[in-house]
């Protein structure tokens, strides 16, 4: 029994090990961690939060850009955004809390 769960343990963390910084991309030279929710249970409307802003905002916004464009093609296969708060608002509108920036948009459904 002990063995098992050291085996299980060792396979979990190989899987978790699998998370290559080489397929990681950096914008603005930097690693920025981003998380896509969708809002209200509406698939098509969703928000885009890029941790650790300070290192660049540039950079933020290429993220979170590359983040919402990667979402919409996974769910509706477009590219298409149309965004309330995103990559080419002005700067002293952006929603910035604790470090973190957020977008919202909407894929527009085909």
């Amino acid at each position: 029994m002990k063995t098992r769960c050291l085996t299980i343990a060792l396979m979990l963390g190989l899987v978790a090990g699998c998370t290559d910084s080489k397929n990681r991309i950096a914008f603005d030279g930097q690693y920025f961690r981003v998380k896509v929710a969708k809002v209200d249970g509406q698939r098509d409307v969703f928000t885009v939060r890029i941790r650790d802003v300070a290192r660049s905002l540039d950079g933020a916004r290429a993220a979170g850009l590359h983040a919402g464009t990667a979402y919409c093609v996974e769910n509706y296969g477009s590219s298409k955004i149309a965004w309330s708060v995103g990559p080419d608002t002005p700067p002293e509108q952006l929603q910035i809390t604790d470090n973190t920036l957020v977008f919202q948009g909407v894929c527009p459904q085909l």
